[in-house]
Formats: C-alpha cells, sequence, structure tokens
C-alpha cells in the first residue's frame, strides 16, 4: 500500500516549504525544523493511504508535524540537551544583509514572546498561507477560535515588537 511515488512528489512539491516555515516557527532550529519536515512526510508515506478527502491532505500534514513537534518536545524533556554552540561558531557564516538578520532576529525574538497557543495559529497563518478554515482543521478548533487567537496574537506580537525594538 502507501502513496503513488507521483502522488507523493506533488505533495512534497506542494507543501515543503510551508511545512518547513511552521516547523522553524516552532522549533526555532533548523535541523530540527528539517526533521520534523521530513518526519512529517514519511508519516505520509506511510499513511496518507488512509486520508479519505485529499482536499484535506494539507490539514492532515500540518496537523501531523505540529503532534510530531509535541512528542519530540516531551521526549525531550527525559533526556539531557548537549549544546554544541562552540562548532556552530566554527562553520563560515551565511552572508545576509546586517539590516535583514536584525530585522529577522527581532521579529523571531518577539513572536517568542507570543503566547504558544497564538503563536502557532500566527505561524500557520502568516508563515505558511493557511486559511483560517485549514487552521482550524489542522488545529481540530472551531473557526472562531482561530480568529480570536489571530486577533490576540496580533495583539501580543505588537506589543512584545514594541518593546523588542
Amino acid at each position: 500500500m502507501g502513496i503513488p511515488p507521483t502522488e507523493f512528489e506533488r505533495v512534497v512539491s506542494d507543501f515543503y516549504q510551508d511545512l518547513y516555515r511552521f516547523a522553524f516557527s516552532l522549533s526555532r532550529n533548523e535541523a530540527d525544523a528539517t526533521d520534523l519536515t521530513q518526519q512529517t512526510f514519511y508519516r505520509y508515506a506511510k499513511k496518507g493511504d488512509t486520508i479519505r478527502d485529499t482536499s484535506k491532505t494539507k490539514s492532515w500534514l500540518f496537523r501531523t508535524l505540529k503532534n510530531e513537534f509535541l512528542g519530540q518536545k516531551r521526549r525531550s524533556q527525559k533526556f539531557q540537551h548537549v549544546s554544541m554552540d562552540d562548532e556552530i561558531n566554527d562553520l563560515p557564516a551565511e552572508e545576509t544583509s546586517p539590516v535583514t538578520a536584525l530585522d529577522s532576529q527581532l521579529a523571531v525574538e518577539a513572536l517568542q514572546r507570543v503566547d504558544a497557543s497564538y503563536r502557532v495559529t500566527l505561524s500557520l497563518f502568516y508563515m505558511s498561507g493557511l486559511s483560517y478554515k485549514e487552521i482550524a482543521e489542522s488545529l481540530e478548533i472551531p473557526i472562531g477560535t482561530v480568529m480570536s487567537r489571530l486577533s490576540r496574537g496580533k495583539a501580543q506580537l505588537k506589543q512584545a515588537l514594541s518593546t523588542v525594538a
């Protein structure tokens, strides 16, 4: 069983960037975001044929990624994390504009000050481009809750940006 290779390739092509952005907004780490995205597509390859309505594939992927992130977070609390900051400093720096890097860093810092439930909703809406309906399906919450979380999240983000800058 499983997903036909052409269908799998189409889904990866259509949703990889959005899933990666969402994973990065949750994990705040490139390697973890890549792992989460790959794990999500692995699960899709194994269980994607159980999705009855293919229009729900996008929601299924985002819900699966969120659940994988939460599962990894629970597991990581059981084990000690070893930092590799020294090794990272030895890597060549990626060339970015100082202004862009500063703006991105401030935005990420501000987003991290937003409550987790609002942060997830903001990330799905702005970074992944999901509609209210898709967010509601992904998080298994009513659309009204999505709208209120976006509103409250924007207010918290605005406040966080004013204190970070």
